[in-house]
């Protein structure tokens, strides 16, 4: 019979408690769902975005006024440091100097009404050497935040709403 410590016991429980909450809040280890997954492509970067969802007012074409979507503006961050942004496009760049373009190829809810959807986007234009040279989908996931809410009176108003989501950079074999 293995006898162990208790103080050995807590300390594993404890480890083994940590990894497993890291693992589940991770964007890596996201609970993707079906409709945005990239299955056998191979994650080259993996970056949380801060920052805001704009919106303006403007006429839909019955000319009654509503909020339209504009633009992204965001920080991308990774371990704690800025390492580039994503904005209208929709595009991302790192600071080694690539820079990508996408369109959107599939979506699923968010989490609450309050959060913009998950996305699945298709990569439509490199710019520079880097590391987002090779990439060919990007996923947004974990979002919080960005839907718009309110109401629009005033043509030509503008709605920043804040908003995170881990951002996942892929490429096919």
């Amino acid at each position: 019979m293995i006898r162990v410590s208790t103080t050995a016991a807590l300390a594993a429980v404890t480890f083994l408690a940590a990894a497993a909450f890291m693992a589940l809040a991770s964007p890596a280890f996201a609970r993707l769902p079906a409709a945005i997954a990239a299955p056998g492509q191979t994650t080259i970067a993996t970056v949380q975005g801060e920052g805001a969802q704009i919106y303006e007012c403007k006429p839909n074409a019955t000319g009654k006024l509503e909020w339209q979507f504009r633009e992204p503006i965001a920080t991308l961050i990774l371990d704690g440091k800025t390492v580039g942004r994503h904005y209208a496009g929709p595009s991302w760049a790192f600071d080694d100097g690539s820079a990508i373009a996408g369109k959107v190829a599939a979506s699923a809810p968010g989490a609450t009404p309050h959060d913009i959807p998950w996305l699945r986007l298709d990569v439509v234009a490199h710019h520079g050497d880097g590391e987002l040279s090779a990439v060919t989908t990007i996923q947004r996931i974990n979002t919080k935040g960005g839907a718009m809410a309110g109401a629009c009176n005033k043509a030509g108003g503008f709605l920043s709403v804040p908003y995170s989501a881990g951002y996942v950079f892929l490429r096919k074999p």
